[in-house]
């Protein structure tokens, strides 16, 4: 079994000043075993934060960073695939037809995107199973689409090739706890 951290689109601090309290609690408080961020840090700070958690930290530069990052990674959690990516390169952002054809074209069982800052989970069929994640905004800032403007993240559990999502949303004062499980392979 292994455990990553699925987060991204934070714009400290040109959105917002900081990740709210209780989502920075509820990251810190898990072990990680990698951690996925989808871009959009803006800050150093938070590249900081982020590689503080975990000994395997893959990061994208979303369209807003001017860090040194890549576009693209590629990692293997037993027996899948994930790629992840920022988004930006898909129009309209979040378009499901072109993430889908993204992982089929990269050979991924599972696409950790983000841009929109929309939570979502998407179980694709297309002669094999294909996993679009969405960790949503960590911070919960407008995106150019306008977003949820609920701060979120996502923890995936991975054993052999079951995927269990875990979304957190943070609604008032409250944080929204949902999960799912995938047979992929």
């Amino acid at each position: 079994m292994h455990k990553a951290l699925l987060i991204g689109d934070f714009h400290i601090p040109t959105r917002a000043r900081d990740i709210p309290p209780r989502i920075r609690s509820k990251v810190e408080e898990e072990a990680y075993d990698l951690v996925l961020c989808t871009g959009d840090l803006v800050s150093p700070k938070v590249l900081n934060w982020l590689r503080s958690l975990s000994s395997q930290v893959f990061i994208v530069r979303g369209n807003m960073d001017y860090l040194s990052l890549p576009k693209w990674q590629e990692v293997t959690m037993e027996l899948l695939r994930i790629g992840l990516t920022h988004g930006d390169e898909v129009y309209p952002r979040g378009d499901i037809e072109q993430l889908t054809s993204i992982a089929m074209r990269r050979g991924v069982d599972i696409l950790v995107h983000g841009h929109t800052h929309v939570l979502s989970v998407d179980l694709i069929e297309r002669g094999r199973r294909i996993l679009l994640l969405n960790p949503g905004s960590a911070t919960g800032v407008w995106s150019g689409s306008g977003g949820s403007l609920v701060p979120s993240f996502m923890l995936l559990i991975v054993e052999g090739g079951r995927a269990t999502v875990h979304s957190y949303e943070l609604k008032g004062d409250v944080l929204a706890h949902d999960s799912k499980v995938f047979q992929i392979k």
